[in-house]
């Protein structure tokens, strides 16, 4: 069975984040075929198009992880009704310069988990709207806005509750599925 390497994002720089926790979950409950690396975002400069023509190595290693991931996973936060300042900079940076976007034609699946009960669904819909632009194979659905608690969650991605287990387990069978069907019509180089 071949293996789908899957890149990661978690949009929170927080050394305590509950996406941290979720991806941790998440990859657990994964088919076995996915194999997962998180592409690190907090070494990062500040974008700048005074960089397109010389590449800091920190971005230059960004566009080069995506390379070679056959997809993309983001499990973020949502902070002000939008996207982290952290994870918009790392795809500003992968997107570029013009010409060279990191996500055009990945497939990508967006999840992300808050204390709240709307559980990132705006700041979801925030980072939808870019992925598009950057023209990513987007899963659709399941939609999965993750209400998170440390009942549930514990910090080495145990979960607790059955009816979750289900549910994550069901959107990484789904995310699979949606990048083996992206893959079959648009292979990555």
């Amino acid at each position: 069975m071949a293996a789908y390497q899957i890149g990661y994002f978690v949009g929170s720089l927080s050394s305590t984040s509950i996406n941290r926790v979720l991806s941790r979950a998440l990859i657990r409950l994964a088919p076995q075929d996915l194999e997962f690396s998180e592409i690190p975002i907090g070494n990062l400069p500040l974008y700048s198009p005074d960089f397109d023509a010389d590449y800091p190595p920190e971005a230059a290693a960004l566009k080069e992880a995506i390379a070679a991931a056959d997809a993309i996973l983001f499990v973020t936060p949502e902070y002000n009704r939008s996207i982290p300042g952290a994870l918009k900079n790392a795809i500003d940076w992968a997107s570029r310069p013009w010409g060279h976007n990191s996500f055009h034609h990945i497939p990508a699946a967006v999840i992300g988990a808050s204390p709240g009960s709307i559980g990132t669904a705006v700041g979801q819909q925030s980072l939808r709207a870019v992925l598009s632009f950057c023209n990513a194979r987007q899963m659709t659905s399941p939609e999965a806005y993750i209400h998170f608690s440390h009942d549930v969650f514990a910090d080495d991605g145990e979960v607790a509750d059955d009816s979750t287990v289900s549910f994550l387990r069901d959107f990484m069978r789904e995310f699979r599925d949606h990048v083996e069907r992206v893959l079959t019509v648009l292979p990555r180089p």
